[in-house]
């Protein structure tokens, strides 16, 4: 069971952070909240917090002089007046239950994220079932590249940011917008890009209406700031959320107020024209692979030229997006075959992240996957079954509990069943045997999933 996420708002998390300074977060080392911790002692708060290992993450954290405990335990918060905490955690997380009996002030991870970013002129969060953590990159390159100086939240890593966030100016806050437990009816976008819509998280959401209803509200925070709602034209669930409110649109429909067409492949990877609301045209293309990734290139741009980017620039500069860490991320070479770390942990997902592999004209495609929580592999069950089946060889890994247990009886044994060919491999080590022996010059390793599937590529 997890928590929920407080709903304070900007302005009474900014009174409580008038009179104390000094902030806790627990689960520290989470993509998100290590970046929310990073700005805090920015902002010039006493910041610690906890976690369960050490990590990249928490250790530059540590080098900037935060301190972190790497056990949860009540004694852990000190003098701290404010908890930050992350859904994930547990009701019983000891240290969540000291801040409750000490009467501290809590606040969620997504509402502290809201108030942070309130600070900005233009808010871009990026929502949809697929693809944020690119298009926030993606939009974060464009805007660099354009020189709007960009604060960044993200979740993933990205190159030219140095992590997965970047403090720029105060203009423009681009940042990812979870739909997970509502978390991003947390935000006040000023542009809220809902680049699609599909049934996941079944463990929060009853079905696909509930998810279509949080994506209005989104929506309508937006338009509430009088804002704009940046829209996929082409996706029907989309539409069907959104019916009746006023929505600026990308995609390739014709009446799309941002639209690409005259898309052509090069192994793999996109070329289209940009067609703008005005009807100027730009050429562009990309280099990372995948047609679904014209979208995110769309979604990009146009946030970009809502915030009074030089769109010419934006254009060119999309070119040299080379993508973020565990999106089509080139590991390593074993026995001549590439291998790649994918992030893909829904079926649609690892569909686009097949066809884009092999529209690269990679000889076979091995996809070693680690599904992603009982709920999901259990709701989506046949799609994952018919998604994985487009790779020419499955090699499946235990399920990834992340906050689940096990009480659903499904298996990655059992999906392997559903899968012509596929195997079930009961360990991290076994599978790395089997790889090592067979991959073969010009073959594709898709190391794919959302939880710790990566441990693999060291074994290799």
């Amino acid at each position: 069971m997890s928590l929920s996420n407080t709903r304070h708002g900007a302005e009474a998390i900014a009174a409580a952070l008038q009179k104390e300074k000094s902030l806790f977060f627990c689960g520290i080392g989470g993509i998100h909240m290590s970046s929310l911790a990073h700005i805090a002692r920015l902002r010039g708060f006493s910041v610690s917090g906890s976690d369960r290992k050490s990590s990249p993450l928490t250790r530059r954290l540590e080098e900037e002089g935060i301190r972190i405990v790497y056990r949860h335990d009540a004694d852990n918060l000190g003098d701290a007046g404010v908890f930050v905490y992350t859904v994930a955690i547990s009701p019983d997380n000891p240290e969540y239950r000291e801040a409750v009996r000490r009467g501290l002030f809590l606040v969620s991870r997504a509402d502290f994220l809201g108030y942070i970013m309130s600070a900005y002129r233009h808010r871009v969060g990026v929502s949809g079932s697929h693809g944020k953590s690119t298009a926030v990159s993606m939009a974060s390159h464009l805007a660099l590249a354009c020189g709007l100086d960009p604060t960044v939240v993200s979740g993933a890593e990205y190159g030219e940011l140095g992590g997965a966030y970047r403090i720029g100016g105060r203009e423009n806050f681009i940042f990812e917008a979870c739909e997970y437990m509502d978390n991003f009816l947390s935000f006040c976008p000023t542009t809220a890009v809902i680049l699609n819509i599909e049934f996941d998280h079944g463990d929060y959401f009853a079905d696909l209406g509930a998810i279509r209803a949080s994506f209005r509200r989104y929506a309508e925070l937006a338009l509430a700031e009088g804002g704009t709602v940046l829209a996929n034209a082409d996706d029907p669930s989309v539409r069907e959320a959104l019916a009746g409110l006023p929505c600026r649109t990308f995609g390739l429909a014709e009446t799309a107020n941002w639209r690409a067409r005259k898309i052509t492949l090069q192994n793999g990877r996109p070329s289209f024209e940009i067609v703008a609301p005005d009807g100027a045209v730009f050429a562009a293309s990309l280099s990372v692979p995948g047609e679904h990734n014209v979208y995110n290139a769309l979604a990009a741009f146009a946030s970009c030229e809502l915030c009074g980017a030089d769109r010419a620039k934006a254009a060119a500069a999309l070119s040299g997006f080379t993508g973020a860490k565990r999106r089509m991320e080139f590991k390593k070479t074993v026995n001549g075959a590439s291998v790649f770390e994918d992030y893909a942990h829904h079926p649609t997902e690892i569909a686009a992240t097949l066809r884009a592999v092999k529209a690269t004209g990679s000889r076979r495609v091995v996809c070693a996957f680690q599904p992603h929580t009982y709920s999901r592999t259990a709701e989506l069950f046949d799609e994952f079954a018919i998604a994985l089946a487009g790779a020419d060889e499955v090699c499946l890994l235990p399920i990834y509990a992340a906050r689940e247990t096990d009480d659903l009886g499904v298996s990655s044994e059992k999906l392997a069943k559903a899968i012509p060919g596929a195997v079930a491999y009961p360990s991290f080590e076994e599978l790395a045997q089997h790889l090592s022996a067979t991959l073969s010059p010009g073959e594709t390793l898709l190391v794919m999933g959302a939880g710790d599937v990566i441990r693999l590529t060291d074994l290799l």
